[in-house]
């Protein structure tokens, strides 16, 4: 049961932790003249774009951060997870 969940957990940072890569990609990606449109593009933006239009109300002029800030969201995710963590270890050895 201990390994299930140490592997469960380990999943999921792991998962976050991509998806964070795939929002700096994609960011990237707007420097680079059709970046957005090429193959690689497109399967990046509809992978992160759901998520993205959460943040899309952070904006001074014409710069966004929303990437920025769903960044710091799935950290505090990753923080939240390693908590959770913590929490059902202990309630298992004890």
């Amino acid at each position: 049961m201990i390994q299930f969940v140490l592997l469960l957990f380990k999943v999921l940072n792991w998962a976050v932790s991509a998806y964070i890569l795939l929002i700096v990609v994609y960011a990237l990606l707007s420097w680079l003249p059709g970046g957005y449109q090429s193959k690689f593009g497109q399967i990046i933006g509809r992978l992160v774009e759901p998520f993205l239009h959460y943040f899309d109300f952070v904006a001074v002029g014409p710069l966004g951060f929303g990437p920025v800030v769903a960044i710091i969201v799935l950290t505090l995710v990753q923080y939240g997870l390693s908590g959770l963590e913590s929490m059902i270890l202990r309630l298992l050895f004890t």
